[in-house]
């Protein structure tokens, strides 16, 4: 163990993230350490206790710093216990100071890293009895935090002498939506050359600051503030070799630096943001940096940027960590947006441009000369610093058509497609359709259109629902979503659709109650718009569930059952698996009286909707939460059309037992026939593409013969008639 009363040069192991290793190297020479070497773990060097104090205070790229304490091999949980009981831990800390455990690693005799810490913590308590009679007590937030690395064989426990992430500068109380880590946010600027530019006295703009951290990091950098400097807890303070007045004597010397450097700041930073509650974050950060009022701060969108032309004639950087496509929703924007920022940035062609992302075929709308690209970790996310030179001829150029290499087909099978499919959709008035269902293997995604039916409107009326199928396994996931991103970037200029208009799912299989779950986060709908079909409207959701609340391959069928009920006279339509009620909207709208049936109270609220939408009062109708299954076979009432389009399959809470359509469909057609008035219809559709009808079974059972019509072909609508199985559709009569 090293002695802080006889040695005058420690080692330490210095933590950061994954990337970052090579700079802290650096940095800590900078600081008066010596680099030793890398390891998985961290920077290993060598220096004073005084070099470790400057590396608490002025390391702008550390999480942490380790003071190494013991090493040895072990075998078992024992011997890890007595190599940890080996430490003379009443010699480094009092036990009257509360401590804590962090425990990393696993073997075969400790698979659980509570278990090691727990065991560690022991060892510790032990020898503090055996020494003194008296132990510290364990707290989360506690005044000494002790390492634990269990890896290759080997334990080694550190004393933690900076304490609490040293990332948490005491600016920073609002992190916003996607912060970065102050640590990385540094990193960035260094490698970008930001630190060079600021002795020069060059300016700094983030388009798209977010929180601020890049402007605040920047701009302590550039006054030469102590990052550590308003941390308010350290590891040290509790150990026994600190040395006060060393410490308090460097902070009062970083203090003086920072009066002066702010005095002579030289830069300037501007910062802008779409979002009113990031930049208020912002602000609030930057009160707390004590650079308040060297920041300016604007709500302001990427295709407006703009700065004065002093300041672009001085020269700087625009930094950046723009929106990457984390989640799939996002990516339908995110292609213009990279646009944006390039022809954004081309207001300042001879700054440098350095662009943080996740997704480097988004970065590829920059048209500047790349002049690096670092690898990091965000978190658990592979990101890439992209450092660009000034601009050149290239550019200067328009972006020009998007259509050019492999994606070319798709986008002629897409022209195609709406070349045959609009023709039908003028003369027939259909307003939501599919205009691509994964023709083309490689690009498997299915585009449908809906078009806005309030009126008066001043914008596009015109949205596309993409689906993407998930890609076998076989296919790089790369490769998949360069191919997606090339779907999204021709899409606006095949379909005059804007791109923010463009809502991006991922089509798998659900389970449970996926599929009724909302997408988005707020619990709000806030995203659908009222679509027509027919005679009536219905209200469209793109965005908050992976549905959108119509069934665009079953308008034959909703469009036949709103003819027949006004066919007849008074009609009673009982609608199963009843969704969003959008058939129970055509047959009300037809005269009928309607009960629709279904498990989901979401969807029924939304059926209402669709009722009241087009002025009819749903209290006059039955709206009934239930088991299909269950209800059928306690109904009494007799209905002169039926409509069943149950699920392939179900395992839903609110069911008794599982529902599979195909082992099932016996029993749910025969109870919807019991139902069935003399002379009544009952229309039967399933998904389910392997389907096979079991007439023989329903004739044995039917009290009287049954009228079995596949009606399959005709059901299927013109625009999906690329896909003749998408569903299987039967009208049922007692003949």
């Amino acid at each position: 163990m090293q002695n802080p009363e006889s040695a005058t040069t420690f080692s330490w192991l210095a933590i950061c993230s994954k990337g970052i290793e090579p700079l802290l190297a650096n940095e800590i020479n900078a600081l008066g350490g010596e680099f030793e070497r890398e390891t998985p773990l961290g920077v290993f060097w060598k220096g004073s206790i005084e070099d470790a104090y400057r590396f608490c205070l002025w390391s702008r790229l550390g999480n942490r710093l380790l003071m190494p304490l013991q090493e040895a091999s072990v075998n078992s949980v024992d011997e890890m216990y007595e190599v940890a009981r080996s430490v003379d831990w009443p010699a480094l800390f009092s036990a009257n100071a509360t401590i804590r455990v962090d425990f990393n690693g696993r073997t075969d005799f400790v698979n659980n890293t509570q278990f090691g810490a727990q065991k560690i913590k022991d060892a510790i308590v032990d020898r503090f009895r055996a020494d003194q009679g008296s132990r510290p007590n364990v707290s989360k937030e506690a005044d000494l935090r002790i390492d634990a690395v269990l890896r290759k064989g080997k334990l080694a426990l550190y004393l933690n002498f900076s304490g609490p992430g040293m990332h948490r500068r005491g600016y920073r109380l609002q992190p916003g939506l996607a912060p970065l880590k102050e640590t990385l946010a540094a990193a960035l600027l260094m490698r970008a050359g930001w630190p060079e530019l600021a002795e020069q006295g060059k300016h700094l703009v983030d388009p798209m600051c977010g929180s601020g951290t890049l402007l605040i990091e920047a701009g302590l950098m550039a006054a030469d503030v102590a990052p550590g400097l308003n941390r308010q807890q350290h590891g040290f303070e509790h150990w026994r070799g600190h040395d006060r007045k060393l410490w308090t004597d460097m902070v009062e010397q970083a203090r003086e630096r920072r009066t002066a450097g702010i005095k002579n700041l030289k830069s300037r930073f501007y910062g802008f943001d779409l979002d009113a509650r990031q930049l208020e974050a912002a602000n609030a950060n930057l009160a707390r940096s004590g650079l308040a009022g060297l920041v300016h701060l604007e709500k302001r969108p990427i295709d407006q940027f703009r700065i004065n032309k002093d300041v672009i004639a001085e020269g700087g950087l625009v930094i950046t960590n723009p929106p990457y496509g984390e989640r799939l929703s996002e990516l339908p924007q995110l292609a213009p947006l990279y646009q944006q920022l390039h022809d954004a940035t081309m207001q300042v062609p001879e700054w440098k441009l350095a662009l943080f992302t996740g997704n480097t075929d988004l970065a590829k709308a920059v048209r500047r000369p790349l002049d690096k690209q670092y690898k990091f970790l965000n978190g658990k996310i592979e990101t890439r610093l992209l450092v660009f030179g000034a601009a050149d001829e290239r550019s200067a150029q328009p972006q020009g058509t998007m259509i050019r290499g492999p994606v070319e087909a798709f986008a002629n099978r897409l022209k195609k497609n709406l070349k045959q499919i609009q023709k039908w959709v003028k003369r027939d008035g259909i307003a939501s359709y599919r205009v691509y269902d994964q023709d083309l293997p490689e690009y498997a995604v299915a585009v449908d259109w809906y078009t806005d039916a309030r009126e008066g409107m001043t914008v596009s009326r015109d949205w596309l629902h993409v689906q993407e199928y998930v890609p076998p396994k076989s296919i790089d996931e790369a490769k998949a979503e360069r191919r997606l991103l090339d779907v999204l970037a021709v899409l606006p200029e095949v379909t005059g659709v804007p791109a923010e208009q463009i809502v991006l799912k991922r089509r798998e299989r659900q389970a449970g109650k996926k599929q009724y779950e909302k997408q988005s986060s707020d619990g709000l709908v806030r995203h659908r718009f009222p679509s027509r079909e027919g005679q009536i409207q219905v209200w469209v959701n793109l965005k908050d569930y992976l549905d959108t609340g119509l069934f665009l391959d079953h308008r034959p069928t909703r469009l036949e059952i709103a003819k027949r009920c006004a066919a007849m006279t008074a009609p009673k339509f009982l609608n199963l698996f009843c969704y969003t009620a959008s058939a129970s909207v055509h047959a009300a709208n037809a005269g009928a009286v309607c009960t629709s049936v279904d498990m989901s109270r979401t969807y029924l609220n939304w059926g209402k909707d669709n009722f009241e939408l087009n002025g009819i009062n749903p209290a006059k109708h039955e709206f009934i939460q239930a088991d299909c299954l269950q209800w059928l076979g306690d109904c009494k009432e007799q209905y002169d059309l039926i409509f069943m389009d149950p699920p392939t399959f179900s395992n839903s809470k609110r069911m008794e037992g599982v529902l599979d359509i195909q082992r099932d469909h016996v029993r749910l057609i025969e109870q919807a026939m019991d139902c069935l008035r003399p002379g009544g219809l009952l229309i039967f559709s399933t998904n389910l593409r392997t389907f096979v009808m079991d007439e023989k079974a329903l004739q044995e059972s039917a009290e009287t013969a049954l009228n079995i019509r596949n009606v399959s072909k005709w059901s299927v609508p013109t625009d999906y008639a690329r896909r003749p199985n998408i569903h299987h559709c039967f009208h049922i009569q007692k003949a």
